[in-house]
């Protein structure tokens, strides 16, 4: 048996900057625990068991009703049933207006099981840089002690005359040029020779000259809040912006009333416990400029409201009026998008926001153009330091864009529910369903037609499952919540139901979200559904959903004879239709003559990508979990068949390609010197934990999207196979390429190294006919 790893405690220390405040008793974590608010029956069900669990402040939403917030909690259930995180605190302020106050799962797991409570304090990580460093910085320049554009080296001599040109400025933009990190070693002396130690340091570029992000560049930063303040960064933070605003559990160095109920991180093994996660700040006796804040949900959404008000709240003046605008406004940088201080993110409803996010599992959304801000802390590193919240991340900014705005799309469900179900009164449903077929609001169809008295009889779930979760053939079983059974139609030998899976089913209801590619089996599993619905008698009903890469007709045309689970009709690879056009397609070309009808979508254009929607993505299958990685799928999907990883098994399917034998940085040349709209294109390694070339560490490129719109994924894939084929001609393998492609021409081009633009041309003919084709079919 292994030892069981250290829990460091930091003792109280006499002088904390934490802001003094009445508050509630701190939370002992070896006492019994506080009440709990359960939050949904949905979320105890999703999470494993565990009801989401809020301490004495958990506060739902005056006067709402709780589906409002469900797409919430449904996407922080799924990422700790994932074990993304052992619990989260989330909190949404939108127009003044609290949105959702709520604690998740549990603030530790390990030796003991503690629940989350709203008030856990969270070691905040790279959230110091902004919060502390940042508005210190510019404080300081608002009070003319300091300049933005003065040279560091004027503050911090301690660099070297090679760092002359190295500005405020480009330190809050990380375009200083200095490295990401230097070495532990480096600060085991205290921050003066740290300081030495960075000045001495070989830049990584010419100031100015590109963005890359350095923890350094704050150390920094800190060093000269503490010069032209006089005070430390922790004592100047706490008095001019943590105290002011009335925050109560803010500060660096916690004391032990804030350590009682303090989320657990690990670090090489040792849980620690009100001490900071980063090494470096942890040498440097737990105050950093880029690291070291702690804080609650609570006290970072007062922040976020503060930025949103220009700099006051409740009538308490922090910052000067119109400091928040020149510390947010962009910046026009190579390769980011960056203010001084914040990372720059998409609006929740129109325009640019901006936030952090922080190593530990902690980030803030800021969005001027709807006035939210969005709250997450998580302790990933909690308790193996595997968790990741990447994906949560996204979602839960995609849920609250959907609970703070009506989608401009309603789905089949929707409309369904918009006119209250007459049209399953009196039947006993079948339904095809997973985890991707919600409501608006994020709740399953299942729920919804059980909740609104549709006799409901049977569920059959298609390939990764009822909870879109599972990526080996899938095998009958019960619903959790439903107590439903659960037939496969992704099993080893039966992939189409029989009359045995439909036992006291007068009616058949299809639910499914498609990604848009003719791949992707789940086409398959509508058509195969299509012809037992004939076979049996039973009209289908077809619940429609956004096709999510939207109506444009892309790639080349099934190949005679080449049909499979992967290709169900002749159709060019992007189809550009939705589910319910796709069944009536079926029905009409393969004379299947089944009882069809269509539930269209309310609002929906054919020209919209799932993002213009207003619906919040629910991964359909495990390596889906964004709009963007479903834009890309159409294309990169098409080496998948290869010896290639295309980053299944990472945070990130789909935006990465690579491969041991893979030279990166002639891969993003040769696509970058391609010109594909809407994309860039950056060198790097990663290592798969499953798929392809699991354990092994893989050179390739990372794909980011830079203008969805203009992105054709389908040549995108084609390029990737032409720039693997001639930067790696021995090692790249292309026997399986036809069967992902299902075009011979096509592959033989690519074999042969036929130019992209040629290769692409040379499905006009098909694509036209196809467009004449589909034209009967169409409901948009």
């Amino acid at each position: 048996m292994s030892a069981r790893p250290a829990i460091v405690l930091l003792s109280a220390i006499a002088l904390s900057s934490c802001a003094r405040r009445a508050q509630p008793p701190p939370v002992d974590a070896g006492a019994p625990a506080p009440p709990t608010v359960v939050a949904t029956a949905t979320s105890a069900a999703s999470s494993g068991g565990d009801a989401s669990i809020g301490g004495p402040q958990d506060v739902p939403l005056a006067g709402s009703k709780e589906p409002s917030v469900a797409a919430i909690d449904r996407v922080i259930d799924d990422a700790i049933a994932r074990g993304d995180a052992p619990g989260a605190v989330v909190v949404v302020w939108s127009r003044d207006r609290l949105l959702h106050r709520r604690a998740y799962g549990h603030r530790r797991v390990a030796p003991e099981r503690v629940p989350m409570t709203i008030d856990t304090v969270f070691d905040l990580a790279s959230l110091t840089k902004p919060l502390a460093t940042a508005l210190s910085i510019h404080l300081l320049a608002a009070d003319k002690r300091l300049a933005l554009g003065d040279r560091a080296r004027n503050w911090v001599p301690e660099l070297d005359e090679d760092k002359a040109a190295i500005t405020l400025e480009h330190l809050l933009l990380h375009t200083s040029g200095l490295p990401a990190a230097d070495s532990l070693a480096s600060f085991r002396d205290g921050e003066a020779e740290a300081l030495r130690k960075i000045g001495k340091l070989r830049l990584a570029a010419a100031p100015g000259a590109s963005y890359r992000y350095s923890d350094l560049g704050f150390i920094v930063l800190g060093a000269v809040v503490a010069r032209a303040s006089g005070a430390r960064l922790d004592a100047f933070a706490a008095q001019r912006v943590f105290s002011p605003l009335g925050l109560k559990d803010t500060c660096f160095s916690p004391p032990a009333s804030l350590i009682a109920r303090a989320a657990p991180t690990c670090r090489d093994g040792a849980t620690l416990v009100g001490v900071v996660h980063d090494p470096r700040a942890s040498l440097l006796s737990g105050v950093a400029g880029h690291a070291g804040l702690f804080s609650t949900a609570d006290d970072l959404a007062a922040l976020g409201r503060m930025l949103l008000h220009d700099g006051e709240l409740d009538g308490a003046r922090v910052l000067p009026a119109g400091l928040v605008a020149r510390m947010t406004t962009p910046a026009k940088l190579q390769g980011a998008s960056r203010t001084l201080g914040w990372d720059v993110h998409r609006g929740l409803s129109s325009g640019a926001g901006y936030g952090h996010t922080g190593f530990t599992g902690t980030s803030i959304t800021v969005d001027p153009s709807s006035q939210t801000v969005v709250v997450l802390l998580t302790s990933r590193l909690h308790p193996d330091e595997k968790g990741d919240v990447s994906q949560l991340r996204k979602e839960l900014v995609d849920a609250v864009r959907t609970t703070i705005a009506p989608p401009a799309v309603l789905t089949g469900i929707d409309v369904l529910e918009r006119d209250g179900f007459a049209r399953f009164s009196g039947k006993k449903i079948a339904l095809v369903t997973h985890r991707g077929a919600v409501d608006h609001a994020g709740r399953r169809t299942i729920d919804v037609l059980r909740a609104a008295g549709v006799r409901v009889v049977a569920l059959l779930a298609p390939e990764h499952g009822l909870d879109s979760n599972v990526d080996t053939f899938v095998t009958d079983g019960v619903d959790g919540r439903s107590g439903l059974p659960i037939k496969s139609l992704y099993g080893a030998d039966r992939k189409k139901p029989v009359a045995s899976d439909l036992e006291g089913a007068d009616t058949l209801v299809f639910d499914l979200q498609d990604a848009g590619a003719r791949f992707y089996t789940y086409e398959t599993t509508l058509g195969l559904v299509l012809e037992s619905a004939k076979e049996l008698g039973l009209p289908l009903v077809v619940l429609d959903r956004p096709n999510p890469v939207g109506g444009a007709i892309e790639g080349p045309l099934l190949d005679p004879g080449k049909t499979s689970f992967t290709a169900f009709h002749r159709t060019p690879i992007r189809h550009g239709m939705t589910m319910g056009e796709l069944a009536r397609l079926f029905d009409g070309e393969r004379a299947i003559g089944a009882s069809l009808e269509v539930v269209k979508m309310s609002g929906y254009r054919r020209d919209m990508l799932f993002a213009d929607t207003g619906l919040a993505w629910v991964p359909p299958s495990p390596n889906l979990r964004n709009a963007v990685q479903a834009v890309l799928y159409p294309g990169v999907a098409l080496v998948e068949g290869t010896n290639v990883s295309v980053g299944r098994g990472t945070g990130t399917p789909f935006e990465v390609v690579g491969a041991p034998f893979v030279d990166g940085e002639a891969l993003a040349k040769d696509l970058t010197s391609r010109k594909l709209s809407g994309l860039s294109f950056k060198a790097t390694r990663f290592t798969p934990k499953s798929s392809a070339h699991a354990g092994v560490e893989c050179g390739g490129v990372s794909i980011a999207v830079t203008d969805a719109k203009l992105v054709s994924p389908v040549r995108l894939g084609v390029a990737l196979a032409l720039a693997l084929r001639a930067l790696h001609p021995e090692q790249w393998q292309t026997k399986n390429l036809l069967t992902i492609v299902g075009n011979d021409a096509t592959v033989k081009a690519i074999e042969r190294g036929d130019a992209l633009d040629a290769i692409v041309a040379s499905w006009d003919a098909d694509q036209r006919a196809f467009e004449a084709r589909r034209k009967a079919y169409l409901l948009y």
